[in-house]
């Protein structure tokens, strides 16, 4: 008897894992239905029919309870994150004191987009006149949509 209250347990833990840890079914939960599968078997050539029609139903009841635990919202809000991020993204370049005609130099290659250092603020910036190199002289022509836009000087 030890032994089916083992496979069924353990059964029912491989299918737990394979439900919540492991993405998709594969491994554990064939394992874990296949020790099942031989728990009730066992049970069903040990101790007769009685006490295996008994197995199955309380593997079924425990399974079915198993389900309707994980599958409440209840169980998930005690697991999930609560806390809110108040912090904001510079929408507006210009809160940064960014401003069209602001003069700068390229820190990586623009082609169209890339990174660029304006009075000790680095930023992602836009070409407005295809690939422009590392190193060179721009200047900032228009924002749009905190978009910084920039030509070679």
């Amino acid at each position: 008897m030890t032994l089916i209250i083992t496979l069924i347990l353990l059964g029912i833990l491989l299918i737990a894992i394979e439900l919540l840890i492991i993405p998709g079914f594969g491994f554990a939960g064939i394992i874990g239905l296949i020790s099942i599968a031989g728990g009730i078997i066992l049970s069903f050539t040990e101790f007769g029919q009685v006490t295996g029609l008994l197995v199955l139903g309380g593997v079924i009841v425990s399974l079915s309870i198993f389900t309707w635990l994980i599958l409440r919202s209840g169980t998930w809000k005690r697991l999930t994150l609560k806390d809110s991020i108040s912090s904001k993204v510079d929408t507006n370049p210009s809160d940064k004191g960014l401003e069209p005609g602001a003069k700068g130099v390229t820190l990586s290659r623009l082609s169209p987009m890339g990174k660029a250092r304006f009075t000790n603020i680095d930023t992602e910036v836009l070409s407005q006149e295809g690939i422009i190199n590392s190193g060179t002289q721009i200047e900032i022509t228009r924002i749009e949509d905190s978009k910084i836009i920039v030509k070679q000087i």
